[in-house]
């Protein structure tokens, strides 16, 4: 058989197989984030955080930050639910391959070069509830770009876990214009560090 045609075969399974795993990933983590409403809140949260942010007036954007309040603890309530449902995932189901970029047979291959997605749900968890107390005592705006951040890292762990870190850096990069570094530098230091040592993930 002509070499470059077994190329193709090889490349067509390779892609066909990463495609179902993908798949797979994606359907696991749908089921869990089902039941939430997690998106909703997460982009109401956003959307209200660049709204507060741009409005000079500090009154005006004390009030936009003080209406936010409620959907902050919702999201913190479930997200901490999504954690424990998360967590009862089996922990061969539960592995995200470091490599950039999605590989079939990634996980068995490379199996150290791996973090589990059921911490980083968790240091997410943290994260965000850390913020929205504000222990760090930021000012107002100060504190609405943090938890912009925390909430655009969570976002791209879940990418990641259902595509790849090059695909999910290249979507938060095409819908929020931040590169993933950015983001990284932009969370809370007990954030990024817990994030660095699990993910390996470097600014």
């Amino acid at each position: 058989m002509d070499f470059f045609l077994l190329v193709a075969l090889a490349a067509t399974g390779a892609y066909m197989l990463n495609t179902q795993q993908q798949h797979r990933r994606i359907a696991l983590l749908g089921r869990h984030l089902q039941p939430y409403q997690i998106e909703r809140l997460m982009e109401t949260l956003i959307q209200g955080y660049l709204r507060a942010m741009g409005e000079q007036d500090a009154e005006r954007r004390a009030q936009v930050l003080h209406m936010l309040e409620g959907s902050e603890a919702q999201l913190c309530e479930q997200f901490e639910r999504l954690v424990a449902d998360f967590r009862r995932v089996p922990a061969p189901l539960a592995r995200v391959s470091q490599l950039p970029l999605g590989l079939p047979f990634a996980l068995q291959l490379f199996s150290g070069a791996s973090f589990d997605m059921r911490d980083a749900l968790a240091l997410h968890a943290r994260g965000i509830a850390r913020v929205s107390r504000n222990e760090a005592g930021l000012a107002p705006r100060d504190k609405a770009f943090t938890m912009t951040a925390e909430l655009l890292l969570m976002q791209h762990t879940c990418h990641w876990f259902c595509k790849s870190k090059a695909v999910a850096s290249a979507r938060v990069m095409a819908r929020h214009q931040t590169a993933h570094a950015q983001i990284v530098a932009s969370v809370s230091p007990e954030t990024r560090s817990a994030y660095m040592a699990l993910t390996g993930a470097r600014q």
